[in-house]
């Protein structure tokens, strides 16, 4: 196992942000950590990551304790913290160098994760100057640049504008083919998009922690697109096999049908075939939202 958990807890002050929290996480493996704002999402990280001690419990990442061996687990982590801590005057490449020399890694090593990440086209300008979505990727090379087993990423989407993300989800999930990836989340669109399992916590207590094909009702799914412009909502129920249809707001539309079979390409066909231009076409797993609202709500 990658990540071994057993029984953490962790107290600040009369507050126990943590109650015995157990799990496990495989490699290769993309776990989202999911729970709302307060849950301790952030906390457990820390903890794995050694920047704090739990109060109670054990806990391995790639088999050193992170309570006996904490050099040895720093060594076999890459984290982005969820405020990503970067020197804005240096350049890319010097701050990268930097880095490379508290692990002790080769020049060579800086290079690969500049490609790695699609940092080459921004590689001359300073940090300061970069958007949010390029300080992301240079956080995550700094992760990457001691080629480590296991990634801890604490909301690494917070904050990026649409093609942003899509950058960011597909670095994460690239990289999710070779390491443990164990990230931090209140998105379902990215536990969607990016994980294979999720981990749902609540009052620092686990209260699911499910597989994500696991979760997807067989029976129905819905589909999610943008159109250029308004259409009603009966054109869009001539679809096959459409149960509901719902305008959420502007041009966005959310389509539920009655078959496991995916109908995204059904949607682009139709679209296609009436002269509607889609501006984006995503399916959403109503199973996962109404899990976590059912979970996490009181």
């Amino acid at each position: 196992m990658s990540i071994e958990v057993e029984n953490i807890s962790k107290l600040y002050g009369n507050q126990k942000a943590l109650n015995r929290i157990s799990f496990s996480v495989d490699k290769p493996e993309i776990v989202g950590f999911l729970g709302p704002n307060g849950a301790g999402k952030s906390t457990m990280m820390k903890i794995l990551t050694t920047y704090i001690q739990p109060n109670d419990g054990i806990a391995k990442v790639n088999g050193f304790s992170i309570n006996e061996q904490l050099k040895e687990v720093q060594k076999s982590v890459g984290y982005l913290p969820e405020h990503n801590p970067l020197y804005l005057d240096m350049y890319i490449k010097e701050y990268l160098a930097f880095n490379a020399n508290i692990y002790k890694v080769t020049k060579e090593r800086i290079e690969e994760v500049i490609d790695l990440t699609g940092l080459t086209v921004e590689v001359n300008k300073k940090i300061g100057q970069l958007s949010k979505g390029y300080r992301q990727r240079v956080g995550l090379a700094t992760a990457l640049l001691h080629d480590p087993d296991v990634l801890i990423l604490d909301e690494p989407t917070t904050g990026l504008d649409p093609n942003q993300l899509v950058d960011i989800r597909n670095l994460i999930k690239s990289i999710g083919k070779t390491k443990t990836v164990f990230l931090s989340t209140h998105i379902m669109q990215e536990v969607e998009a990016m994980c294979d399992r999720v981990i749902i916590i609540r009052k620092g207590e686990i209260v699911a922690d499910k597989k994500l094909n696991e979760l997807r009702d067989e029976k129905e799914q819905i589909v999610i697109v943008e159109f250029d412009y308004r259409v009603e909502d009966a054109f869009l129920k001539k679809l096959p096999k459409v149960k509901k249809v719902k305008n959420t707001h502007d041009f966005v539309y959310e389509i539920t049908f009655a078959t496991s079979e995916d109908m995204r390409s059904y949607v682009f066909d139709f679209a296609h075939d009436n002269q509607l231009k889609i501006l984006q076409l995503n399916q959403k797993n109503a199973s996962l939202e109404s899990l976590f609202r059912e979970l996490t709500t009181d």
